[in-house]
């Protein structure tokens, strides 16, 4: 039977959304222009921006994913916290000032200047519909964890939270978004931490037999250190993170936007580095609680129900609502939210502004007013919060919505990551270098997905997909290059 809230934690619950939803509308006053919609008027502080990277990246898929792989794995997968520092120390000494000294708002503005055209509605394409896919993926995750929990059908959670996530992020904009993701890291951090105390003091021959069960059961491990494609070892997973968070800081548009909404370029590049850094003894954290739900589960087998615990990712709302106190449970709840509520609010308005940007003020009101520009935004934002609502509905039917998740960024990624790099790296690829890299890389990241092939890991479809660009592209340019000049 599913839960039913209790009044205190129904309560906490209940504040923290209205609270959110007020806090995004308050800001609609600061976004009444366009600049303001979209940057924020450039005005914010670093610590500020910071901590809306960090929202943004623990993602409900990580605030839950993390724990399950703990629980049912091993600590493999935290190897990816630590590439950030790599991605952000790149980010810092080339990405944010190019960025900041390029005066576009859009990331992909430059993908025309360098290649055309084709290039910027290309990239723009692929991440619009990679966000589609990644609202959808998440609003679903966060119902499917939460129902359990409240006992509300998932289809009333997804509705429910792609309303309130839509309509602050519409009367808001970035700074909206930006602020929301201030508070819900900190609520998802203090409820991260409460679950943990509570994982230390409830195990019944204190805290040292959490470590002596995990211990015993090579929870710790790290995946080895083998040299191979094959397998997700050590080395495989750190580079995998580094190509993904060189994705994050070089090519998204929701990390590019908070460049552009620093007030100095000192501020954007500690915001970078907040963001980062935080990311590592959180994921840390995330991936101790999973490790502590093993060890009181298996210290204590009698608590947790053999259907659930043969779903690792259904452990940890199962933990939530029935182990902790009144009031702990709805701020875990809110925690949940908050995580969901931080990705999606960040698509959404990048999603509009590159719609904006590249897409409305390109081909079809270059002369657009602000009143006709904040139209199109506030358009663009209800419209893209609707069709991402009902793509998570659409994904109930989905067997499995993370691997659809990560077959699609796979598809995409790897080449607007290619070809911003290659844009970067080689000079002498022109426009055909391009188209043909890119038609390259493509083909290869969809075998690479969708072919069932069991030589590479699924880790090394962005490595190989981006190379495979950069290389082609590189060596069509040189060729061109070579018969221009015969």
């Amino acid at each position: 039977m599913p839960a039913q809230l209790r009044s205190t934690d129904l309560a906490v619950l209940l504040v923290y959304m209205i609270g959110v939803f007020g806090l995004g509308c308050w800001f609609a006053k600061r976004s009444r222009t366009s600049a303001g919609f979209m940057a924020a008027g450039g005005s914010l502080a670093g610590w500020t921006v910071g901590l809306s990277i960090f929202g943004t990246y623990v993602s409900s898929i990580g605030f839950l994913g993390n724990t399950g792989k703990a629980f049912g794995s091993n600590w493999n997968s935290w190897v990816f916290g630590l590439s950030l520092p790599i991605g952000a120390l790149i980010a810092v000494r080339y990405f944010v000032p190019f960025y900041r000294s390029s005066g576009e708002i859009s990331a992909y503005a430059h993908l025309e200047k360098r290649f055309g055209p084709w290039a910027r509605t290309y990239a723009l394409v692929c991440y619009l519909l990679s966000q589609l896919a990644r609202i959808g993926t998440i609003l679903y995750l966060v119902a499917l964890a939460l129902a359990p929990l409240t006992g509300w059908d998932v289809k009333t959670i997804i509705v429910i939270t792609g309303i309130l996530v839509t309509i602050y992020t519409l009367l808001g904009g970035i700074e909206a978004v930006i602020w929301t993701d201030v508070v819900q890291s900190l609520v998802l951090t203090f409820g991260a931490v409460a679950c943990a105390v509570v994982l230390l003091t409830r195990m019944p021959e204190g805290p040292g037999q959490l470590f002596e069960i995990a211990r015993e059961a090579d929870k710790f491990d790290l995946g080895g250190f083998a040299l191979t494609v094959g397998e997700p070892t050590f080395w495989l997973v750190l580079f995998y993170g580094v190509f993904i968070n060189l994705q994050n800081f070089g090519i998204d548009q929701g990390f590019v936007q908070r460049y552009v909404t620093a007030k100095s370029d000192r501020d954007a590049k500690m915001s970078v580095w907040l963001g980062a850094l935080l990311f590592l003894p959180a994921s840390t954290l995330f991936f101790f609680i999973g490790t502590g739900l093993f060890a009181f589960y298996q210290a204590q087998p009698e608590l947790l129900p053999e259907a659930v615990a043969a779903k690792p990712d259904s452990v940890y709302p199962h933990f939530i609502v029935t182990q902790l106190p009144a009031g702990v449970t709805g701020l875990l709840i809110a925690a949940v939210f908050a995580a969901a509520m931080s990705s999606v609010d960040t698509s959404l308005n990048s999603s509009a502004t590159l719609f904006h940007c590249d897409l409305y003020k390109r081909y079809f009101r270059p002369e657009a007013t602000e009143k006709q520009s904040l139209r199109a935004l506030h358009g663009a934002t209800l419209i893209w919060g609707i069709v991402g609502t009902l793509t998570a509905l659409a994904m109930i039917r989905v067997e499995s919505a993370l691997d659809a998740w990560w077959n699609l960024q796979g598809i995409f990624a790897g080449g607007m990551l290619g070809l911003f790099l290659l844009g970067q790296i080689s000079r002498r690829a022109r426009n055909p270098a391009a188209v043909t890299a890119v038609i390259v890389g493509v083909a290869f990241i969809c075998w690479l997905s969708i072919s069932g092939q069991t030589v590479f890991h699924k880790h090394m479809t962005i490595i190989l997909g981006t190379v495979s660009v950069v290389l082609t592209g590189s060596l069509v340019g040189m060729l061109n290059g070579r018969l221009a000049r015969s």
